[in-house]
């Protein structure tokens, strides 16, 4: 088949590589320059599929409440919010329900899990180096942290996830240049999960589709999508202004929150909005003074990770604003986190790297994985802070499903078609 790949960030990426190793001749449109240079560019990189829940939940709307005036909350609301968002909010607190969370949660971590194990074959199959290491520590500072991270404990007990409850001084065995100034009470060790640098693999996948044939248009912004005419079923890719449309079989939209864009006059609404999360990165300055693997700060929902000879603090879940306007306060707390746990670890002097992404996100329901139900039209789309960690899954699904094969798991909860449930 003759398939359109539209976005090139890591979903976009895998999934062209998977559909070019099925043999479809693959094009790949991307607006940017080079692959994962949006919400791929500078994410965390954790890889732990026993964490991976959807954001609506029972109680996060007391908790959004409780921590909006907080200066390092982790989940904040920027201005202006448009209608876009106030909808989403309003889907969201509604899905804020046992039930759905339970159904969400248990679909989106059967994929995550599927997409670790396919991650790990594809990396050993082409031999790819990128920067990665084992080992996910949770620390718990405080009494409320721990009694708040039982039902974390469960639900990986409820998973069959690995996983071992330390006291501090086991902790800072793992991680011995946690700061001894800093205390806490406990930690969670995930020696199964673990940490890898998103943007550096799809690099290298990219690489990899391109020898399969996969031809990557970077610099090229999709104008539209339109319906086939006559006998030549699939869809029309206007890929520039004042360019002739292109015929493809198949497209698969990839591309975030401009997938709605593309879709709305095709009378397809997605009810996605942008949850931007924040980024710094830094050289190592002395690598005994660095974490050895990827440590999350549960109080302050910080991960601080190895990644190489860089060290990468990221954190905060932010609703509104703008991508190009980043919140001084949110800055600061990942600085006060990586200051706190690892002083000393990383030089400021020079090639600080500060990133803020947006993370398309749908407020009720999995990422979309399948037919939009319109011939030839696919989605891949709506991870959120989740796309690396669901990424090589949702690739190799989405294509079992364009060969008309059984998939290796059962996709139910993920059906663009399908109501939430």
């Amino acid at each position: 088949m003759k398939i359109a790949v539209i976005g090139a960030g890591i979903i976009g990426v895998t999934t062209a590589y998977e559909l070019g190793l099925d043999g479809h001749a693959v094009t790949v449109f991307e607006r940017r320059g080079a692959a994962a240079e949006e919400t791929s560019f500078a994410n965390a990189g954790v890889l732990a599929p026993g964490y991976v829940t959807p954001w609506a939940a029972p109680g996060m709307p007391m908790k959004v409440l409780a921590q909006l005036f907080h200066r390092h909350a982790s989940i904040k609301l920027a201005l202006p919010l448009g209608m876009t968002d106030l909808t989403w909010i309003w889907r969201w607190y509604r899905a804020c329900r046992l039930e759905v969370y339970l159904a969400n949660r248990s679909h989106m971590q059967k994929l995550a899990f599927y997409s670790r194990a396919r991650l790990a074959s594809i990396t050993t199959r082409l031999r790819l180096e990128y920067d990665h290491s084992d080992g996910y520590l949770v620390l718990l500072r405080t009494e409320r942290d721990v009694k708040l991270a039982q039902a974390s404990l469960q639900m990986l007990r409820d998973a069959g996830v690995a996983h071992q409850q330390l006291d501090a001084d086991q902790a800072r065995k793992i991680e011995p240049a946690l700061n001894p100034d800093t205390p806490f009470l406990a930690a969670v060790l995930c020696p199964d999960d673990g940490v890898g640098n998103c943007r550096q693999f799809a690099l290298m996948l990219k690489n990899e589709a391109q020898r399969l044939g996969v031809v990557f248009r970077f610099g090229t912004a999709v104008q539209a999508l339109t319906r086939s005419q006559g006998q030549n079923k699939g869809i029309d890719v206007v890929p520039g202004a004042a360019t002739p449309a292109q015929h493809f079989d198949a497209v698969v939209l990839c591309a975030g929150l401009d997938s709605a864009l593309l879709v709305r006059p095709l009378d397809i609404r997605l009810a996605m909005t942008a949850v931007h999360g924040y980024s710094v990165s830094a050289t190592i300055r002395e690598p005994l003074n660095a974490p050895r693997s990827a440590v999350m700060d549960e109080h302050f929902k910080v991960a601080i990770t190895r990644l190489g000879q860089r060290v990468r603090v990221a954190g905060s879940a932010e609703l509104g604003g703008a991508v190009g306007r980043r919140s001084p306060s949110s800055m600061q707390t990942l600085y006060k986190v990586l200051h706190d746990w690892f002083p000393g670890a990383a030089s400021h002097v020079a090639g600080v790297q500060e990133w803020k992404g947006a993370r398309p996100m749908f407020p009720d329901r999995p990422p979309m994985v399948g037919s939009s139900g319109i011939d030839g039209l696919w989605f891949n789309l709506g991870h959120g802070s989740s796309g690396w960690a669901m990424a090589s899954g949702s690739a190799r699904a989405l294509a079992d499903q364009i060969l008309g094969h059984a998939t290796e798991i059962d996709m139910h909860g993920f059906d663009p078609q399908a109501a939430n449930d």
